[in-house]
């Protein structure tokens, strides 16, 4: 085969990478566009249905962002997503990492079989949980408080934690920590001087999934939690801008939008480590 024929099957795999490329960000950039567009069109253009464009027939408006800053506690909302997502990293952290690590350097055999264990409690639903936990969190005292769902979240959020760091350390080589060793550090020295940057990829994989899991969950927020200036961008959002059969879905386009924003721009800037630290790729 000639070099000029090379060339141009390599060209013709270039353009269809490109094509494909192209598409497959198109797709994923569409949602955003479109909330973006419906928090700022006429209330005409959303409930016009013979004449309701992609665009705009009337110019932008901003009522639907006044509305949802100016008559509910949307910020108030934010802030307390933000602040119990956070806590519930921490705590998922603190318990996850030594865990897994324990059970995949410490406990043999067993390590493995209860890393199962503990990620099938993950499976469990919520559905199938609030009740007890209600009866947990009343006994606690942190009724209608966001001290009750940063209590309850790790509950689902460690396990999985846990199960994906498992994988994670196991990929790490034990000589490397044996070498650490006899150069004068202790086991926990290696594991924090040695394992923990190792793992960064892994750990930044449980700090966005942890945080993507507090922002979305419903039902437990809903259930322990009925004041609105405590509530959650999950829960607040579709109670206050959902009144019986009217939607307000500029405002509830806006809310969207603002909320997904961080998480999207969060997942784009450590992508390679999210992957890396879900296909256990980090150490080669």
């Amino acid at each position: 085969m000639s070099h000029e024929a090379v060339g141009r099957g390599r060209f013709r795999v270039r353009i269809f990478r490109w094509s494909a490329l192209s598409v497959f960000s198109v797709l994923l950039a569409f949602p955003f566009v479109w909330m973006a567009i419906t928090s700022f069109k006429q209330t005409s253009d959303l409930y016009n249905v013979e004449n309701n464009p992609f665009l705009f027939n009337e110019t932008p408006t901003l009522e639907h962002m006044k509305l949802l800053f100016q008559e509910t506690l949307f910020p108030r909302w934010f802030l307390n997503t933000a602040f119990a997502g956070a806590v519930v990293v921490l705590i998922t952290l603190l318990l996850a990492v030594p865990a897994a690590y324990a059970l995949a350097r410490l406990t043999g055999r067993w390590g493995e079989r209860l890393g199962i264990a503990i990620f099938l409690v993950y499976l469990i639903p919520p559905t199938l949980l609030f009740i007890p936990m209600s009866r947990v969190v009343s006994l606690l005292g942190l009724q209608d408080s966001l001290w009750s769902i940063i209590a309850v979240y790790p509950t689902f959020t460690v396990p999985f934690s846990i199960w994906l760091l498992m994988g994670f350390f196991k990929s790490i080589p034990r000589e490397l920590e044996d070498a650490a060793m006899v150069d004068g550090l202790t086991r926990f020295g290696a594991f924090l001087k040695l394992v923990i940057p190792i793992s960064f990829s892994g750990i930044l994989t449980v700090v966005i999934f942890s945080f993507t899991l507090v922002t979305q969950e419903f039902v437990y927020a809903l259930t322990f939690i009925s004041s609105a200036s405590n509530q959650t961008i999950g829960v607040g959002v579709p109670i206050y801008l959902v009144r019986g059969d009217v939607y307000y879905w500029g405002s509830l386009m806006g809310a969207c939008l603002i909320a997904s924003i961080p998480i999207a721009v969060f997942y784009n800037l450590f992508l390679d480590r999210f992957i890396s630290g879900f296909t256990v790729g980090a150490v080669k």
